[in-house]
Formats: C-alpha cells, sequence, structure tokens
C-alpha cells in the first residue's frame, strides 16, 4: 500500500502496538485495553494456533505445506469475555497449549509463510469493523492496520529482554538458563526482522518507547497520554 492510498483509507479506532519478542507487549496491550475501554486482540496468539496446527499435522514448519495446512484451520480468537482472550484451534480451546515451548520455537517460521500471513490479517482485519481496538503484533501499524489512530512500537534492549523472560521462566518454575535464553532472543529478533514477507519495522508514523528502563506501570502512563491525546477517552 502506497503512502496515497494510506492517506485515503480512513482512520480506524485501533492502537496498534508492534515490537520485538520480550518487550511485554502481549500483557502491555491487554492492561492498557482494560484502561481505555478497549477490546485486546493478540494477533501473536492466532499465528501460534496457525503454528500448533502446523506440528499437530507433523509438518516441517518451514515446508511448502504449511500454507495450506493453515488455510484448512478454523482459527478463532473470543474476545467477548472480560478475561484474555480465547484461542480455538477447529473449535477446540487451545490457549494453554499454544504456550508451549516446541510452539514458540516453531513460530517464527510459520509466521514467515506468506499464505499464513494474508489469512490471518483478513482475520484481524474483520475485528476493527465494529470495536476500539488495542492489537499487538509484530506488524500491525505497518500491514494489518496502517490506518490505525495511534501507532507504537514497543522496543527494549535484547538483554532487558532476555532477564525478563529468564525471570518470568523462573517464577512459572521452567527450567531457564539466562544465556540460552538471549541467544534465543538474538535469534527471533533476527528472523522476525529480515523474513521476506511482512518483516519487523516500526512504521514512519509510530512513536518508539524503549521500555528498558521503564516499569509497566510508567509503559502504561505513557501509552495512556497517547490514546488520550490521538484517540480521547
Amino acid at each position: 500500500m502506497t503512502a496515497s492510498q494510506q492517506a485515503q483509507e480512513p482512520v480506524v479506532k485501533v492502537v496498534a502496538i508492534d515490537g520485538p519478542a520480550g518487550t511485554g507487549k502481549s500483557t502491555v496491550a491487554g492492561l492498557l485495553a482494560d484502561r481505555v475501554g478497549a477490546t485486546m486482540l493478540d494477533t501473536g496468539a492466532m499465528y501460534r494456533a496457525a503454528t500448533l496446527a502446523v506440528l499437530r499435522a507433523g509438518v516441517d514448519p518451514s515446508s511448502e505445506q504449511v500454507g495450506t495446512i493453515v488455510d484448512a484451520a478454523d482459527i478463532r480468537l473470543d474476545v467477548s469475555g472480560d478475561d484474555a482472550p480465547v484461542v480455538f484451534l477447529d473449535g477446540e480451546d487451545v490457549s494453554t497449549q499454544i504456550r508451549s515451548d516446541e510452539v514458540t520455537a516453531a513460530v517464527s517460521a510459520v509466521s514467515a509463510n506468506p499464505e499464513v500471513r494474508r489469512k490471518l490479517v483478513q482475520l484481524q482485519q474483520a475485528h476493527a469493523d465494529d470495536e476500539f481496538l488495542v492489537v499487538e503484533g509484530r506488524d500491525i501499524g505497518t500491514v494489518v492496520f496502517p490506518n490505525a489512530a495511534l501507532k507504537v512500537f514497543l522496543t527494549a534492549t535484547s538483554q532487558a529482554r532476555a532477564e525478563r523472560r529468564h525471570r518470568q521462566n523462573v517464577e512459572s518454575g521452567r527450567p531457564s538458563d539466562l544465556t540460552e535464553v538471549l541467544e534465543s532472543v538474538n535469534r527471533r529478533d533476527h528472523l522476525d526482522s529480515t523474513r521476506a514477507v511482512s518483516p519487523l519495522r516500526a512504521a514512519d508514523d509510530a512513536i518508539v518507547v524503549d521500555t528498558s528502563d521503564l516499569t509497566l506501570e510508567q509503559v502504561l502512563d505513557r501509552l495512556t497520554e497517547l490514546v488520550d491525546e490521538r484517540i480521547g477517552a
């Protein structure tokens, strides 16, 4: 989409939050949505559901078959409740299964598939028809909602993001090695930023917020101010 085409598109009541892994996008998006009275759309959960479908089919995440498998899958995100969105794959609630280490390790490869991205972008855009949304992901402001009323790009140093992920693992009782987590963060950054389709990058008109030295409350306060300025209460 060209800049002139974007300018002609009507602005949608969407807060687009992009950024690399480990910046706390999902947590921030959920809390921000509660604060401003919006619905939170977790696009990452949709890609994880697609990845789970691929793994259950026993197919290599980098295989050409991935697009066909995901196209046939029924992926739905129920955002009608007050709690976290419920993710369904072919009618089954897979909200827990999509957070497994196996899915985490394969999601970048599946997400890079052009057919997968086309299908899920269409599903994501359909949610904006009648709702005020806070949407987080990696290409929300650049591809999914280039006409969003507010675009934010959350970032942080790879070390800070690895330490957060490591701390979450330890607190959850999962085995974790900080060095390995840091290597995983750097590997995910490389895959997301160099993929051919919808690479991770900040939209030209996005507001960059570095969370490296900010508390969660400080990040929320900053984003709430931006919502008030761009969208209003």
